[in-house]
This record gives structure tokens, sequence and C-alpha cells, in this order.
């Protein structure tokens, strides 16, 4: 091992060692990760920044590390290793860094605000960005609701573009039922008694 490497490793351990040195509890530096980039996505949804799809993503690997860090702490009686607490770091260094390239790769949720499709779109959004803010809404919940969220939203792009760029009355009405069927679903599970 080279000089380099060696003093590397040594300031990196150097740095870890602050963020890992607090109490065997489930580590509050990981737990405010958590909550911090959840606030990036609500961000990014509220801003248009994120589309369904690249949230329904964001949010389903959240739900991972989330599932990882249990199990990790079901495996160590209710605490976290000083190793596993470097490897939720690393994969949530991961996880921001993906937010980042999805917050600023120039795509936007591309609704019409001026339809009724597009403001129901922006208001369930925005009921979904709340749900993860106030902590109603788990990582795995908000990407389920993303994922219907990105299925109207492919099925409008669909019908517009079969059409010219406008909805027939048919298709209006079969959006509509859509959302009204995501609206519930929204409040179900904004009420349902989980929280993140």
């Amino acid at each position: 091992m080279s000089f380099k490497s060696m003093f590397l490793a040594a300031a990196l351990a150097a740095l870890a060692v602050p963020a890992f040195s607090q109490s065997n509890n489930p580590a509050p530096v990981i737990n405010k990760r958590k909550q911090n980039q959840q606030q990036r996505i609500a961000n990014g949804i509220q801003s248009g920044q994120l589309t369904a799809k690249e949230t329904a993503n964001l949010e389903r690997k959240e739900a991972r590390v989330n599932r990882e860090e249990n199990r990790m702490e079901k495996r160590d009686g209710g605490n976290l290793t000083a190793a596993d607490k470097a490897r939720l770091t690393r994969q949530q260094n991961r996880l921001s860094r993906q937010i980042y390239r999805k917050k600023h790769n120039g795509r936007v949720q591309n609704t019409n605000p001026k339809s009724e499709a597009g403001q129901r779109q922006r208001n369930q959004q925005e009921r979904i960005a709340q749900g993860i803010k106030s902590g109603q809404l788990t990582p795995s919940e908000t990407a389920h609701l993303e994922r219907r969220e990105a299925a109207v939203n492919r099925e409008i792009r669909a019908d517009r573009a079969a059409n010219g760029g406008t909805l027939t009355a048919q298709e209006k009405a079969q959006i509509n039922r859509q959302q009204n069927a995501n609206s519930r679903a929204i409040y179900r599970k904004k009420h349902n008694g989980r929280t993140q």
C-alpha cells in the first residue's frame, strides 16, 4: 500500500469517526439524512424537477435502503455496527447523487396547468410531496403512488400523441376516473397510520 493510499484511508477514517461516534441508537446521522433526502425529493416533486417516474425510482431506492437498515438492526439486536453505518452512509451518498442528477437532468413533470388533467396531476403531486414532508407517506408508499401517477402520465401522453395534442371526451373521462382512483389511494396511504 502506497503512502498516498494509507494517508487517504487514514483521512477517511478520521472523517468517519464523528459521524459514527454517537450513541448505539439507530444512527441519528443516518435518520437525519433520510429526512433530508425525503425533503429533497418532495421539493423536486413540488417544483416539477422530478417526473413521477423519476420519483418512483428514487423512492424505490430509498425504501430499499430503509429495509436494509431494518435488517441490520434486527441482526445486531437493535443497534447498528460501525460497518453497518458506513455501508448505509455509502448507500445514502449514492442516492443523494442520484437525486441531484435526476433533479437537474432537464426533465420536468409534463403537466399542462391549463387543462383539468394537468391541474389534477399538479394537485396530486403536491399532496404526495406534502405526505413525504409530514412523514405520513413511507418511501414504499410514495413509490407505489408515483408508479400510479407515472402510468396516468404515460396514458395522457399517448392519447394526446394519437389525437394531435388533445384528449377526446372519452379519454378525458377515463383519465378522470384514474385520477379519482389515485386521489383515493393518496388519501388512504396518508391516513393509514404508517409513518416515516
